[in-house]
């Protein structure tokens, strides 16, 4: 069982960045791809990005694309997610997932317990 652990969520202003990591209990997780969701309250858990086991290659939701940079550093068993402009309608819980990419996107196998993002408009 892998456990994964978000950090680095908080409050931000509109046109802010903000970084989040999610590191892996295990270095077994150094072989699974890994990536992020977000969800807002009464919302369906939505893609954000993934990464695969090597970092070499990403997928992003559209509404991430040129703002958002997922990347990974094997040797610390952690992923990070950079976020630049940020917009209030990024405001949500993100989590951290690893699991396997059929295509372009994660079916998760494992869950972090998410971390708050809050834009201020």
């Amino acid at each position: 069982q892998i456990r994964l652990v978000e950090s680095g969520g908080g409050l931000v202003r509109s046109g802010g960045s903000l970084t989040l990591a999610c590191e892996a209990s295990d270095r077994s997780a150094n072989n699974i791809a890994m990536g992020w969701f977000r969800q807002a309250p009464g919302k369906a858990r939505e893609f954000v990005t993934a990464v695969d086991y090597t970092g070499e290659k990403q997928y992003y939701a559209e509404f991430a694309k040129g703002r958002f940079t997922v990347s990974r550093d094997n040797a610390k068993s952690t992923m990070f997610l950079r976020m630049r402009s940020l917009k209030a309608e990024d405001t949500d819980v993100y989590y951290c997932a690893g699991g396997v990419i059929p295509e372009t996107t994660i079916t998760p196998v494992y869950w972090g317990q998410g971390t708050q993002v809050t834009v201020s408009s």
